[in-house]
Order: C-alpha cells, then sequence, then structure tokens
C-alpha cells in the first residue's frame, strides 16, 4: 500500500506535530498506511509532550521533490561479478536492456557490463583460458553434475578433435586442462590418469565406471550436458566470470536521491543511454533512463494545520495533496483533483482531528488523547485565547477524561518547560514559533514566545531587537515583530524592528510607543495581530 505523509508547516509547534501525529493514527486505523512527519526539529515544549505521552518524534522530510526512485527505473537490474558473462546477457535481453551493472558481493558498484562488452570479448578475447565456477559452467551449458571437487574452475580450453590414438600421442594434458570430449572412451581414460581439472561430456556421453572411479581418486570434475560438442565449445567462454572479460568503468552514475530536475539536466547535457542508479550508502539499486522520468509516482501528502505553499514542504507543487485539515484562513495552494478540505474556526487543528475520532467511530487511546490536548491547551492558551471556542472546551474535557489529567495543571507545566530559555540562542528563540506572511512585493515576520516569565525576554530586549533588525536586512522583511505572550496574565509585549513606531502605534490603537510595551488581552497572533497588521499595511 501506497505511503502518505503527514505533516503541519516548516516550523513545528505543539498544534502541528501532535494533530500530525494523532491524525496518522486515525487514517491507519482506517486502513491506509500513512506516516507522520516533521519538516524541522521540535520545540522544548512539543519535546515535553511526547515524552510525557511516551510517543516517539516523528522522522524528519526534507521534501517532497520528485527523485529517481520515484519512478519506474530498472530496480534491482545489476549482476554479480562472479556470475557467467552468459548470466548477464540473458538478463539483459529478458529486460530489454543493452547494458547492465556489475555489483561486488556487497552490491558495490564496479562497472557496467554491455553487450558491445560481449561482442568484442568474443571476437578479440583470450578463447584460450576459462576462468569461472564450476555452477557457471552447469548452468550456462545446460549441464548436469556428475562429479565435483573444485567451485572455481581455471584452467586452458582443450577440445578432442583429434581421432584418440594422435590426440594420446600428441596432446599433453595436465591437472589445469579443461577437455570437452564426446564418448571417446579411450581419451576420457587418458583425461583422468593425467588429473585434468575438468572433463566435460558431451552429447549425454557415458562415462565407463572404470573411469568414473580413476577421476573420483584423482578429484577430477566432470560435467555431462546434451549439447554438442561444437555446441558447447561456441558456448563455453560464456561460462567465464564477468569480471574476466573487459567492462566498462568509466560511468557515471546518479544517486536515488536525485531529483528529476537535476537528473533531466545531467542526462541532456551527458547524452548517456543508461546511468547506474546507487543508494547514500553507495550500493546499486539499478540503472535508469532519461525515458523512466516520464513515470513517476508523485509523493501523497496529507497536510495539517496549514494550507500555503510558503508554509509547507520545498517542493509541494510535486506532490499530491489528498487532504487538508486546517484552522487558519484559507492560503494560496492549489490542486489538479478536488480533495476533502476540512477547515473550521477553531482554537486548533487538533479540536478538528478530535471530531474526526468521533465522526468515524473510533476510540481515542489516552496517549493520543494528551496530545490533542496538548495541542488544544498550546494553540488556545489554555482555553484563553479569543480563538477559543465552545467546540475546543467540549474536546479538552472529553479528552481529560480519557487521559486521566487535570488539563490546566499539565497545561502549565507544559508551557513552564517548553518556555525555558537556558542553552539557547538569540536566534534560536526568535524562530521558536516564527511565520511569515506576504505584503506586496515583501513580507513580513511574525515571532511568538509563549512564556510564564517574560521578563526574561524584555530584560534583554534591545539583544533580540538587534537581532530581529540584522534577520530583517538579510531576509527581505519590511517589518519582524516579536510577540513576547504571558500565558499567566493572559496579555502580550511587543519588540520590533526600527523605524516602525508608527505602524506599531496605529495597528493596536496605542496613545504612546516604544520597545517592549504592554499589549492588554492581545494572545492571539492570528486574530488580535495579523489581521489589524495587515490592513495598516495595505492602506499605506
Amino acid at each position: 500500500m501506497e505511503k502518505i505523509y503527514i505533516f503541519g508547516h516548516r516550523n513545528p509547534d505543539t498544534d502541528s506535530v501532535c494533530s500530525s501525529i494523532a491524525l496518522s493514527y486515525l487514517k491507519n486505523k482506517l486502513g491506509m498506511n500513512t506516516v507522520p512527519v516533521i519538516l524541522s526539529d521540535i520545540n522544548n515544549e512539543t519535546k515535553f509532550v511526547l515524552d510525557y505521552f511516551n510517543v516517539k518524534k516523528p522522522m524528519f522530510l526534507n521534501d517532497v521533490k520528485l527523485k529517481i526512485k520515484d519512478t519506474d527505473y530498472r530496480k534491482n537490474h545489476f549482476i554479480n561479478a562472479y556470475e557467467s558473462v552468459y548470466a548477464g546477457y540473458k538478463k539483459m535481453v529478458e529486460s530489454g536492456t543493452s547494458k547492465i551493472p556489475i555489483v561486488d558481493d556487497n552490491q558495490k558498484f564496479l562497472s557496467v557490463l554491455s553487450m558491445k562488452n560481449i561482442a568484442t570479448d568474443q571476437i578479440e578475447g583470450n578463447t584460450q583460458i576459462l576462468t569461472t565456477s564450476y555452477d557457471n559452467i552447469i548452468n550456462t551449458i545446460g549441464g548436469e553434475s556428475i562429479l565435483k571437487f573444485d567451485n572455481k574452475i581455471h584452467g586452458e580450453l582443450m577440445i578432442a578433435g583429434y581421432k584418440s590414438t594422435t590426440f594420446i600421442e600428441n596432446i599433453k594434458l595436465n591437472s589445469d586442462t579443461i577437455l570437452i570430449v564426446g564418448d571417446r572412451h579411450s581419451i576420457i581414460e587418458y583425461a583422468v590418469n593425467q588429473k585434468v581439472k575438468l572433463i566435460i561430456l558431451t552429447g549425454n556421453a557415458n562415462i565407463k565406471e572404470e573411469h568414473y572411479n580413476i577421476a573420483l581418486k584423482n578429484n577430477v570434475n566432470i560435467i555431462r550436458t546434451y549439447h554438442t560438442t561444437f555446441e558447447v565449445a561456441k558456448m563455453i567462454n560464456l561460462c567465464n566470470y564477468i569480471y574476466q572479460i573487459s567492462t566498462t568503468k568509466d560511468v557515471l552514475c546518479v544517486n536515488e536521491d536525485m531529483t528529476i530536475d537535476e537528473f533531466t539536466s545531467l542526462a541532456n547535457k551527458t547524452k548517456f543511454s543508461y546511468y547506474p542508479v546507487i543508494s547514500k550508502n553507495e550500493k546499486c539499486l539499478g540503472i535508469v533512463r532519461l525515458s523512466d522520468v516520464g513515470y513517476t509516482k508523485k509523493k501523497k501528502i496529507i497536510l495539517v494545520d496549514h494550507n500555503t505553499a510558503r508554509q509547507s514542504i520545498e517542493g509541494i507543487e510535486e506532490a499530491e495533496i489528498i487532504e487538508i485539515i486546517d484552522h487558519h484562513n484559507l492560503g494560496n495552494l492549489g490542486t489538479s483533483k478536488p480533495i476533502n478540505f476540512r477547515n473550521m474556526p477553531v482554537g486548533s487543528t487538533c479540536t478538528i482531528i478530535y471530531l474526526l475520532f468521533k465522526e468515524n467511530n473510533i476510540e481515542i487511546p489516552p496517549h493520543i488523547a494528551g496530545l490533542l490536548i496538548s495541542g488544544i491547551c498550546s494553540d488556545t492558551i489554555i482555553l484563553k485565547s479569543p480563538t477559543t471556542t465552545d467546540i475546543d472546551r467540549k474536546a479538552i474535557n472529553e479528552l481529560s477524561s480519557i487521559a486521566s489529567i487535570n488539563y490546566n495543571e499539565y497545561a502549565l507545566e507544559m508551557f513552564k518547560k517548553g518556555s525555558s530559555f537556558i542553552g539557547k540562542t538569540k536566534q534560536e528563540i526568535l524562530y521558536t514559533d516564527f511565520k511569515n506572511y506576504p505584503i506586496d512585493n515583501n513580507k513580513i515576520g511574525i515571532s511568538q514566545v509563549l512564556t510564564p516569565n517574560p521578563d526574561e525576554i524584555i530584560d534583554k530586549k534591545d539583544e533580540f531587537i538587534n537581532e530581529m533588525n540584522n534577520v530583517k536586512l538579510s531576509g527581505e522583511y519590511y517589518l519582524i515583530i516579536m510577540l513576547v505572550t504571558d500565558i499567566l496574565n493572559n496579555n502580550s509585549y511587543i519588540l520590533y524592528t526600527d523605524g516602525c513606531d508608527d505602524i506599531i502605534k496605529t495597528t493596536f490603537n496605542l496613545k504612546e510607543i516604544y520597545e517592549g510595551i504592554l499589549l492588554e488581552n492581545i494572545v492571539s497572533r492570528k486574530l488580535q495581530v495579523v489581521p489589524q497588521l495587515l490592513d495598516i499595511l495595505e492602506k499605506k
């Protein structure tokens, strides 16, 4: 079953992470194959939540760009260097290709075998020496094992083409001889007494019992085949180990994680017909052609807690969005076909996930209930935010019963652990919960820090203002704001970049303005800051 990724926005907060995990649990109970992921590292608050309910942190997903591994390239199309040339030829014919990567015993790429390599070897190669395995010979000439003492077979090829007396009198055999012979018993007797390496009996020839016993005593390998001597002579060099013939070593390989755009550009420049595909650990996975990239499998994704491209994963335009669940204003994402889009004016995405459990009659386990409580309390500041609805209150009361916790006491501990600034840089604190909003050809950035002790930030406001000014200059921002929200007293302090006093004063209808001024009863970035600020900026 195809995997579906579920994730929140690029700067994951507790609501986005917890709703991703809870929704994945629900979807999997409904028969889907989903995986919750994060787009960057989680903050201290979310770490506390996951540890508290013993839930594993979701894996990191960098992007959903189409890559070589998403194409229908020839996977597992490679051959071991110790297989026969004939095995390589056969595999190329079966797959309809003219090349096949050669690998070692650890599947590491070595070189490429091509039809041209085989043809060149048959015409120009050394046809007198055979270096291969007993089994390779069996498989190539359709042989039957009569006696086997050695796995590796190396020696000089000899065909019994003269009459028996001439052959015995003039041809010297030794332990390095590989003899191809039919039912010529005197030559067979001569060969086993000379302790040759291997006898290949053609035309299903029999071996006399006394000759068999001598071969057994002298460790002579014997193979029998139904093919004629002429047919075996024509096929025998194809038994060689692949590494024995000249193969193409100067080959351009591509990584399975290379994007389709990168591969297309490379293929158009280099013009090779095939490219071996290599994994991160340098194992060969198969072979890809430029024509294969037309058959890509888009990654399927479900978005939670956001519905705009700028807040989502890199490469989202190359993925297939199958569902969106959010509680924010509508963004600019488009889809090629209708999808399930659940958008509700509630305080938290986790509240909507709670409703989905109820609507699908799926029981909510205690650890999932705990995650949903965490998301709701985080986004509504323990139900104090103006974004809070009766649906949020009903959800958190029922979930608290399932999780067997006092949500108010738990949430205070969550905020306390999450707002610890020990060991964090000014930039890390600024970006803990930072969102961008477009305005004309620029953008504004609004950071919100929830803390029971806002003085930890305000006492160092000059340092944070300096950090925001640096970010503004380097990131093409028109304005950056930092809301320091006091979760105990339900208000916020505001810091902002230089030169924006009038904008802040007008936005919040203040009689005076200075850095770190208190905004009473202002706790919601979404309802109490962004709409008013954008309205003022659009009028400028």
